[in-house]
């Protein structure tokens, strides 16, 4: 299978893990705090995976900058957190770094 799907899904396993995290209140609620285990664990084999084709310090690249994103919209519609100017620039930097990595490096390109 090809290492950009199995960095999707790392992606998007992280992503349901750290918004589980948030919702099992200190690993208080049983059900939230299972599906953070299983999330990361997951995370951590597609990741895996990934790495056999993408280098790493791209896929970690793309790894933070989407899971941030992604993250501060569910904190935010999800979890009704505030997000003020600064850090709305600050996520701004991060996702504009990964877009730049996308459209212009060449170490991104899969073989």
């Amino acid at each position: 299978m090809d290492g950009r799907i199995f960095l999707a899904l790392a992606i998007f396993s992280e992503i349901i893990g750290t918004a589980a995290l948030k919702a099992s209140d200190g690993f208080t609620k049983f059900v939230p705090a299972a599906v953070v285990l299983v999330g990361y664990a997951l995370a951590s084999y597609f990741l895996a995976l990934s790495m056999k084709t993408i280098p790493m310090g791209i896929i970690y690249a793309l790894w933070a900058g989407i899971g941030i994103v992604a993250i501060t919209l569910i904190g935010t519609f999800v979890f009704s957190q505030k997000i003020d100017f600064p850090a709305l620039v600050g996520i701004a930097l991060i996702l504009s770094g990964v877009v730049v990595i996308h459209l212009f490096s060449k170490t991104a390109v899969l073989p």
